[in-house]
């Protein structure tokens, strides 16, 4: 029987050798934005799981955009050599501004030498169009990707989690962004409280049919956010790392071969987390992933 990588997906590293010909690391900074969910637009208090950095634990903060490339650049210094990088905007809403703010920011980031590729993550509902235009004239010298935080497609659980727009309003972001050649990536949320195995699935398969790239994320409990207090008060539980590990491969199953995965688990910062604890430990969950996947592959052969 013939021998198959044991990570049979469409990896974004593999996919990143192949497109620029080197290894690429991700820069997490900081554009200075908040979120229409937080400035009293729509909201104050965030998305029910969002801690007080918008999602940006491992962000560089407070100094120019070629000061933040910089810090990031030594921070992996030992971990890349003669390679590129992404220039991650990554807390809160990074289109959340208007195109004065947000031009002289993207242009420092994406003129830089070093910098193969822009990614801002951000909510659909904030892209107009004069921030398309911008974003679309940017892609004309590098790529340009968009990560959209869509987390569920089920109307109960974005209620619930204080998203703040209904599903349409995804789709028509996508859709323009398509229009315009932007790649588009989709964060999807993995246990969210009252979700069944199937409705998780229904999005991730959902996700695939429209996006160019796909992260899918754990659910993190985190200090200081509401749905820790719902989680203190035995509301919902947290997946356990079989029962994660079990649900990616069958994510990976349905998810179209050209879809990029971004991501399996994901990262919390340590000294917020509050469950699940195991999801800490990051060289395990990949082993068991890992194994899981190899496992599987053997048995089945359902990856080409």
């Amino acid at each position: 029987m013939e021998q198959r990588d044991s990570r049979p997906y469409n990896r974004l590293s593999d996919h990143l050798q192949s497109r620029f010909g080197c290894k690429v690391y991700k820069l997490a900074l900081d554009g200075g934005m908040t979120c229409p969910n937080r400035d009293g637009t729509l909201g104050t208090g965030g998305c029910i799981f969002c801690a007080g950095d918008g999602s940006g634990a491992f962000a560089q903060s407070g100094t120019t955009v070629t000061e933040q490339i910089e810090r990031a650049k030594a921070r992996v210094a030992g971990k890349i050599k003669n390679g590129r990088y992404i220039a991650y905007f990554q807390s809160f809403t990074n289109t959340y501004a208007p195109v004065s703010y947000l031009e002289p920011l993207f242009r420092a980031a994406i003129e830089h030498p070093d910098v193969a590729v822009l990614s801002i993550a951000t909510r659909p509902d904030c892209l107009p169009e004069d921030v398309l235009d911008l974003l679309d004239r940017l892609n004309q010298e590098k790529p340009v990707w968009v990560e959209l935080g869509l987390q569920t497609i089920h109307p109960e659980t974005a209620r619930y989690m204080h998203r703040g727009y209904e599903l349409p309003v995804y789709e028509r972001a996508v859709s323009d962004l398509k229009a315009r050649n932007l790649e588009a990536i989709t964060h999807v949320i993995l246990g969210l409280p009252g979700e069944t195995r199937e409705q998780m699935l229904e999005t991730v398969r959902y996700a695939g049919q429209r996006t160019d790239g796909i992260k899918l994320q754990l659910l993190h409990v985190l200090k200081g956010t509401d749905l820790a207090l719902d989680y203190e008060a035995g509301k919902f539980r947290t997946l356990e790392l079989e029962e994660y590990c079990d649900l990616i491969l069958d994510c990976l199953r349905i998810l179209p071969p050209d879809v990029v995965i971004h991501r399996l688990t994901g990262d919390g910062a340590k000294k917020d987390l509050i469950a699940p604890l195991w999801s800490a430990d990051k060289k395990r969950v990949l082993n068991t992933l890992n194994r899981k996947m190899k496992d599987a592959h053997l048995r089945q052969g359902e990856w080409a």
